[in-house]
């Protein structure tokens, strides 16, 4: 019997239950990221500072339902995930927390998030971020994961709204520069999540998931990663180029964005035994800080 499922069946069923569990289902380092990001959108749409008054009901709203979201994730692959070394341990996988308390969790964490921001930002931000659980839980999760190796390109837009709910959140309104930051996260999430499933190939092989390894090889989807790097980088200098920032962040995206192509270029043509996993791991640091250097050149060099 394989490992996970042995470790899977040694844990008494719906009985160790914790906040713990409930809380590793939201993904909360993922959720951050988003979060995150969703501020960057709020305080790059305004020139002055964010009104708490509209801040702390977006961004609980706009966590709650990404934590949502990233429930029905857990919900959803149960199954493989008790199947995969690096999912296994998780609480619906483990058995530690049932599938119904987890639905009624979600379920509870998607109403009250759409609520507050319906009731206390706006309804656009209220079913701009609806349509991201959506594409995410649903689309994305239930369909795509399984039926293409572009699922993560597809499903990417989901994971990068964000910014975009931020930016309605303060102006109510849909803007050209908020979709920009869109755009770097939608061309930084396949290089980023394709260094994941090249070092965890043969976990997704086993439970038929299609990633770009699986079903194109492992040496085109290093390919893809360095296309996409190079693709990164071009957009990444819009908001510089458009007039949306300055040199700050210019100067702050030109070195994320080279080192971002450093490691996809050891990865095609150099590659060690962890190669795929720093560079997946150097993708979260590099989205994190492009995102902060942004807010700095915002209040820091104030365009006139």
């Amino acid at each position: 019997m394989p490992k996970a499922a042995t470790l899977s069946h040694s844990i008494p069923r719906e009985t160790q239950a914790t906040w713990r569990d409930y809380y590793e289902i939201t993904k909360p380092r993922v959720v951050a990221l988003l979060v995150l990001t969703a501020l960057v959108g709020m305080c790059l749409s305004v020139p002055t500072a964010v009104p708490w008054q509209v801040l702390i009901p977006a961004m609980v709203g706009i966590a709650f339902l990404s934590s949502a979201a990233a429930a029905i994730n857990h919900i959803v692959d149960k199954r493989i995930d008790s199947e995969m070394g690096r999912t296994f341990h998780r609480p619906l996988a483990e058995g530690r927390l049932s599938q119904t308390n987890a639905i009624i969790f979600a379920a509870s964490l998607a109403v009250i998030g759409f609520v507050m921001l319906y009731a206390l930002v706006n309804p656009l931000t209220a079913w701009l971020t609806f349509a991201g659980l959506v594409g995410y839980g649903f689309v994305y999760t239930m369909y795509l994961k399984r039926a293409t190796p572009q699922n993560i390109t597809i499903g990417g837009l989901a994971g990068a709204i964000p910014p975009l709910l931020g930016w309605t959140a303060m102006t109510n309104s849909i803007d050209g520069h908020a979709l920009l930051l869109v755009l770097i996260i939608f061309t930084w999430t396949p290089p980023h999540f394709w260094a994941l499933a090249i070092h965890r190939k043969d976990e997704y092989a086993k439970v038929n998931i299609p990633m770009l390894p699986v079903t194109h090889g492992i040496e085109f989807t290093k390919t893809q990663i360095l296309l996409y790097t190079v693709l990164l980088f071009v957009v990444g200098l819009l908001p510089y180029l458009v007039g949306m920032s300055n040199w700050l962040y210019l100067a702050g995206a030109v070195v994320l964005n080279l080192i971002f192509f450093v490691y996809a270029w050891q990865l095609k043509f150099n590659p060690q035994p962890d190669t795929a996993m720093a560079t997946f791991k150097f993708s979260i640091v590099h989205l994190m800080v492009l995102f902060i250097v942004l807010l700095l050149d915002h209040y820091l060099l104030p365009l006139s």
